[in-house]
């Protein structure tokens, strides 16, 4: 069995989603020590116990849980050296059709969460001379959206919309500021721009985006779990500040 993140601490949010479980599982096959979080989860932070498998209850847009967390895996664990990024929500619609709260709602989870968690495993990384940091961005962030209103206005219905894309950009140009105010202590930070992944979350992708995606297919987690464990890995250190495609030749840059 490869063993290659033996005693890593790992910190993936988000995991119990379907990217997040499957991560979740290859990293602890690989060795690691990992601490699974996510909104909907059974177990506080004041009774977490990282022995177990269990995931931890965080809302990732409360500093104070954040951090909260962050101290309780000290304890028990000691330095995060990776944080793997995936709590997100999507939103669906037009713009004109967009709620304020709806807007508030995905940006703070999607892109402020992004950053609390991120800037919270700073110190700990700088003090170790090692990070690595992950974000999960989107094709989204970067297409200005799949919909094609112009041909099909009930496509954009069905498709992500204004905010979700926004907050993927957003998680983009984080990833770039981060990346270059840390590569001197040793921890790189990338994020990845998937295309539509066959989750929960996309079981509405409509049929003819779908037979939009070059390679013939929605993305399998497991697409997703191997750039991520690349991206994670000890002999990645000369890669930071990259957003990565993975998205079936849906966008090239």
């Amino acid at each position: 069995m490869n063993q290659d993140f033996l005693g890593r601490v790992v910190w993936v949010t988000g995991a119990n989603g379907g990217i997040g479980q499957a991560v979740v599982q290859e990293f602890r096959r690989r060795g690691a020590i990992v601490i699974a979080s996510d909104l909907k989860a059974d177990v506080s932070i004041e009774n977490s116990d990282f022995s177990t498998q269990q995931s931890v209850q965080l809302d990732v847009t409360k500093r104070s849980q954040v951090h909260a967390l962050l101290q309780r895996i000290a304890t028990q664990c000691g330095t995060v050296d990776t944080l793997i990024n995936v709590a997100g929500v999507v939103s669906f619609g037009s713009a004109q059709d967009l709620s304020e709260e709806e807007w508030d709602r995905v940006i703070d989870i999607n892109l402020k969460g992004s950053f609390l968690t991120s800037q919270s495993v700073l110190t700990g990384m700088k003090e170790k001379k090692f990070g690595r940091i992950i974000q999960m961005g989107s094709v989204v962030g970067k297409n200005a959206g799949n919909a094609r209103p112009w041909i099909d206005p009930n496509e954009q219905a069905r498709a992500s919309n204004v905010a979700y894309g926004v907050s993927k950009a957003g998680v983009h140009i984080m990833t770039g500021f981060l990346a270059r105010e840390t590569a001197s202590f040793g921890i790189t930070v990338n994020a990845l721009a998937p295309g539509p992944i066959a989750t929960e979350m996309t079981k509405g992708f409509p049929d003819n985006l779908r037979a939009l995606i070059p390679v013939g297919r929605m993305g399998e987690t497991n697409d997703i779990v191997h750039a991520v464990m690349f991206l994670a890995h000890q002999d990645a250190g000369f890669v930071t500040g990259e957003i990565l495609n993975v998205n079936g030749g849906m966008w090239s840059d």
